[in-house]
């Protein structure tokens, strides 16, 4: 089988995902788990739709985040910092 390689084209800030992609993601995976198994086309399709979804989840999940405030015991408030990934020491 030849080697596919999928790019998802951006979202440029769209950050929702179409319930009728969401609901071809479900056919294509139910359809995966058969015999008859998934064409090249529909392994590309599925290989877009996923990378569409994950990056819509992270677009969401960084908006949230982007919005949440901690506040202290003295109620000051401050914005979350942006995770860099490194250790605090």
């Amino acid at each position: 089988m030849p080697r596919l390689r999928a790019e998802a084209a951006p979202t440029h800030g769209k950050k929702d995902m179409d319930q009728k992609k969401i609901e071809r993601i479900n056919e294509l995976a139910r359809k995966a788990k058969t015999l008859e198994g998934l064409t090249d086309e529909e392994l590309v399709e599925r290989a877009i739709l996923r990378r569409e979804y994950i990056d819509a989840v992270t677009g969401n999940l960084r908006a949230q985040l982007n919005n949440t405030w901690v506040v202290d015991e003295r109620g000051n408030r401050r914005r979350l910092t942006p995770f860099t990934g490194k250790g605090t020491s």
